[in-house]
């Protein structure tokens, strides 16, 4: 795919216009110096993705985009079921509502920083982590059941957290549809021990201070005052979720014969909605959904605790949880009137502007909340969603900082050795499960989270409201 077919569109916009097999163009939202690092391979997978057919409007990339299993992450589709729309289980991806957990602490700055390596060291113990590790919890098939069902809910009422918690959620911590019949039990049994647990890669847990605010009304409406205490947590559905992706993708993938139209690349098997087979594969997804919004709860009771013991009396006040891969149904205006659309948020984040009906009441003359992580020893920005999202972008915007070079390059520039001396050199504490993996989370790996943020920003998909910084973080 030749950069040259590349035109600008409006300010932060470049357009990819159809040629080929694309059905409608790509748009990608990017500063002139992200447009200049992406890879020709985002490019690539952007028309490989608007090549499908039902979609609505033009295929997105968001600022953070890379390249991913099929769809780019970053990627934001939205599919017609009326118009012969699809849903590809590779435009959700393996980490099944993996997404980022906030609490705000009754905590400043100077109140955690002379006590942030015994908090470190309390995280790290409290909250299993690491490739394979098991947790605290075994469920019973009764519990499994409960919990892909019930999400973050069953969490609570099994004691983990409280039923506050749950009005900061999306969905109020559990996505509707969930069929767990659908999950197999090779999936049920790879999620057994593991629910609240972190994981690897690039999932953590951070300790942080708002560093700045951007819109000082909303901020302080949401807790966020300078050098106010935040906990971010990010983690997914685990090995259910890589499970349910893996078998699903495969039964599409056998039935792309029968679809009417060649597949541009394998990794988009997708099926009709409305089929059996995409009916069961958004049950699974849902019910893998709740299993990531169980962990994130469960999880969140860890660390109530680890800060309790550290700072006896300390409260964590649950602020946000938003997930960054899913498909969801949702209403949009398209034409004139309102249509329901399968929205693909790859590695993009939902960002409801104020008053939408969908938006947790706390946040309706607010917006919803979005956090955007950055990588260890990096900002991490809170933004909220904004009115012109719903044109621009079907009401999304982005995740993270978004990748910058792979994880087999990253680890041949850094090792774990520089990046632990880098972050102490910030005052920052690392506890990490697996060290050699340090290198490929390195904050040079990852592109400019503050271009991104700005990016955003400046494009009125999303507004900054708060800069966060880290103090401690927990790694896989």
């Amino acid at each position: 795919m030749q950069r040259r077919s590349l035109t600008r569109g409006e300010a932060l916009t470049w357009e990819l216009p159809p040629t080929g097999a694309m059905r409608v163009p790509a748009r990608i939202f990017a500063s002139p110096a992200m447009l200049e690092a992406l890879e020709d391979g985002v490019l690539t997978q952007l028309a490989n993705v608007a090549s499908l057919p039902g979609l609505v409007g033009p295929v997105l990339a968001m600022p953070d985009a890379h390249v991913g299993y099929g769809f780019p992450i970053g990627c934001v589709a939205a599919s017609d079921p009326g118009a012969g729309g699809l849903v590809s289980a590779g435009g959700v991806g393996f980490d099944i509502a993996c997404g980022v957990r906030v609490l705000v602490a009754d905590l400043d700055r100077q109140d955690v920083e002379p006590r942030r390596e015994a908090l470190a060291d309390a995280l790290f113990a409290a909250v299993p982590a690491g490739l394979g590790t098991g947790g605290r919890l075994r469920l019973s098939d009764k519990d499994m059941d409960g919990m892909l069902d019930g999400g973050a809910a069953w969490a609570v009422g099994r004691g983990f957290g409280e039923a506050a918690d749950l009005a900061g959620c999306e969905d109020g911590g559990r996505l509707a549809g969930a069929d767990p019949a659908m999950v197999s039990a090779r999936a049920r049994e790879r999620q057994r021990d593991a629910l609240g647990t972190l994981g690897s890669g690039n999932h953590y847990l951070e300790v942080q201070y708002v560093d700045a605010v951007g819109d000082a009304g909303k901020a302080y409406a949401l807790g966020l005052s300078p050098g106010r205490i935040a906990v971010a947590v990010h983690c997914g559905s685990r090995g259910l979720g890589h499970q349910v992706a893996t078998e699903h993708m495969a039964a599409m993938l056998a039935e792309a014969p029968r679809l009417g139209f060649p597949l541009p690349d394998r990794e988009l098997a997708c099926a009709p909605l409305g089929s059996d087979t995409a009916n069961r594969y958004l049950g699974a997804m849902r019910a893998a959904a709740n299993c990531a919004l169980a962990g994130r709860q469960v999880i969140t009771q860890f660390v109530r605790e680890a800060f309790g013991r550290i700072f006896p009396g300390a409260r964590l006040r649950l602020l946000t949880d938003v997930s960054h891969n899913l498909c969801r149904a949702e209403r949009h205006a398209v034409g004139g009137r309102q249509k329901t659309l399968y929205v693909h948020r790859k590695g993009a984040t939902r960002a409801l502007g104020p008053g939408h009906p969908d938006i947790a009441p706390r946040f309706s003359g607010i917006g919803q909340p979005v956090p955007v992580g950055g990588s260890m020893g990096t900002a991490s920005f809170l933004l909220t969603g904004t009115d012109a999202g719903e044109a621009l972008a079907f009401s999304s915007a982005c995740h993270g900082a978004g990748r910058a070079m792979s994880r087999k390059q990253a680890l041949k520039r850094f090792s774990a050795k520089s990046v632990l001396s880098e972050l102490a050199g910030r005052g920052i504490a690392i506890r990490a499960h697996d060290r050699r993996a340090l290198g490929e989370e390195a904050p040079g790996a990852y592109k400019d989270i503050d271009d991104v943020a700005q990016t955003v920003h400046a494009l009125g998909l999303a507004a900054i409201t708060a800069r966060l910084r880290p103090l401690a973080c927990v790694k896989g």
